[in-house]
């Protein structure tokens, strides 16, 4: 990945590249550690697997416990996510003129070894849902420090938007993008 975004400019063909080396990684199933696999009981976790120094890219692993679902929201850059462990339902959704959501084309199901893909202009809001009564696991790699990322969420019913910034969840590494808690005692 390194070499890739360092070499190409061209966002089509970074995706292109990036699904070959997502679908490598996602073919086996016995790299990823422990910490980054678990869920928590009442929403969905994203560890950070890896960040490009320069913030050209991040890799994250996304762990949802059973019926756990994302807001509908965005992200700003592109992205390839890919299917480790279990199912994930995506509904992908377009703004209208009048600001609201139009549902495009029926859920998309991804199951182990699937790659789907996001990008600003051609498909970047989705809600996604764990479609499994176990934890699923995903893996995703963005064209940015996602967690660092400002985006949005978007309210179905009134069409509300609001900002966010995700961070990251880790029993053992502490996140970074925010300074309270434990970075900020650390640095007083």
């Amino acid at each position: 990945m390194t070499r890739l975004v360092g070499a190409v400019q061209d966002v089509p063909t970074i995706i292109d590249e990036t699904s070959i080396l997502l679908k490598k990684l996602i073919a086996v199933d016995d790299w990823l550690p422990d910490f980054c696999t678990r869920p928590h009981p009442k929403y969905y976790r994203q560890y950070l697997l890896h960040a490009d120094p320069l913030e050209r890219f991040s890799v994250v692993s996304f762990v949802w416990g059973p019926e756990q679902k994302t807001p509908v929201h965005d992200h700003g850059t592109w992205g390839v996510i890919g299917m480790l462990r279990g199912k994930e339902r995506s509904q992908s959704y377009s703004l209208s003129g009048n600001g609201k959501l139009i549902p495009i084309g029926n859920p998309v199901m991804l199951t182990q070894g699937n790659i789907e893909t996001v990008t600003p202009g051609l498909g970047d809001i989705h809600e996604v849902e764990n479609a499994c009564t176990t934890p699923s696991i995903s893996i995703h790699v963005y064209g940015a420090n996602i967690g660092a990322v400002a985006r949005h969420t978007y309210d179905l019913e009134s069409g509300a938007i609001k900002g966010f910034v995700s961070g990251y969840s880790s029993d053992q590494v502490p996140n970074l993008w925010d300074i309270s808690g434990a970075i900020r005692s650390q640095l007083d």
